[in-house]
């Protein structure tokens, strides 16, 4: 499985090379496009759009597929991410408990929406739905850690 740039992809050398790469490490693995998507997203920390067309062509697949595929999965992202990624619990426990609050709270806070950073790159704000944290909500996850019973002051501090 090699790939090389699709006609009319403006991507840089180094970036295809990377891409490469990764796409070497999952050859001849049966059903590779996840795999391949968590490992540029592991590298480069969201899925270059550059790197897409790359993907399609080695595993013969269209942009179209791999855009769906990507789009779908919601831990998949197409910009870079914050130094801190805030997840918060949107499931029906937590809303019994003060989820929505606290959400609109924390957007109004960090001066964003669902799926933004923060202009100086602070803070990324994501909705999930369950952290299995049902009897301590409202819940969230600060870059990869649960909070239980979380409230706006916990999470602020904890984001600064």
């Amino acid at each position: 499985m090699t790939a090389d740039l699709p006609e009319g992809l403006q991507a840089d050398e180094g970036l295809a090379t990377e891409i490469r790469a990764l796409l070497a490490e999952h050859a001849g693995r049966e059903g590779p496009l996840l795999p391949i998507l968590h490992a540029v997203q592991a590298r480069f920390g969201h899925l270059p759009a550059p790197a897409l067309p790359l993907i399609a062509a080695a595993l013969g697949l269209s942009r179209a597929e791999i855009h769906g595929i990507a789009s779908f999965y919601h831990d998949f992202r197409e910009l870079p991410a914050g130094r801190h990624v805030l997840k918060l619990c949107r499931a029906e426990a937590c809303q019994a408990v003060g989820g929505v609050a606290l959400a609109e709270t924390m957007r109004r806070t960090l001066g964003i929406d669902w799926g933004e950073t923060t202009p100086d790159g602070r803070v990324t704000l994501e909705p999930v739905f369950c952290l299995g944290l049902c009897a301590c909500g409202p819940a969230a996850m600060l870059d990869g850690t649960v909070i239980g019973r979380a409230t706006p002051d916990r999470l602020t501090e904890a984001v600064a």
